[in-house]
């Protein structure tokens, strides 16, 4: 009796055990993610701070990327823009275009391209001057 009720159940004891395994190892991340976190938040405030240098590096990594940012964006725009007047003239809807590329580069678009271009640039000024 007992043999048969352990078969019976095997599948859902193997189920309950894969997601109880599953949800320790998605706290054991969390915990890892938390404590790691807490570690750098930690150093972030320990002296000595310089001050100075960390707005030189804010001024280097933010507004000296800004020129290739808005340039980036308004070849990118105006390349989206001529690519969606196209698409909505088929469907007779040009009105669309101007606040279609509007909201699709500011919502979207926008912060993946700075991301990228901002990350790009100062990440390989950073890699040049350690080399």
């Amino acid at each position: 009796m007992k043999t048969m009720l352990a078969r019976l159940f095997a599948p859902f004891v193997r189920g309950v055990e894969s997601l109880g395994g599953t949800i320790m190892g998605l706290i054991e991340g969390v915990g890892t993610v938390l404590v790691v976190g807490f570690q750098a938040l930690i150093w972030v405030f320990r002296p000595p701070m310089r001050l100075r240098m960390v707005i030189s590096h804010m001024e280097f990594i933010g507004f000296q990327s800004l020129a290739i940012v808005i340039i980036t964006g308004i070849f990118t725009g105006g390349v989206f823009a001529l690519q969606a007047e196209y698409g909505f003239s088929l469907f007779g809807a040009r009105a669309l275009t101007g606040s279609t590329v509007a909201l699709a580069l500011t919502r979207e678009m926008g912060p993946v391209l700075t991301a990228l271009l901002v990350t790009g640039r100062a990440g390989s000024a950073m890699a040049a001057e350690l080399g």
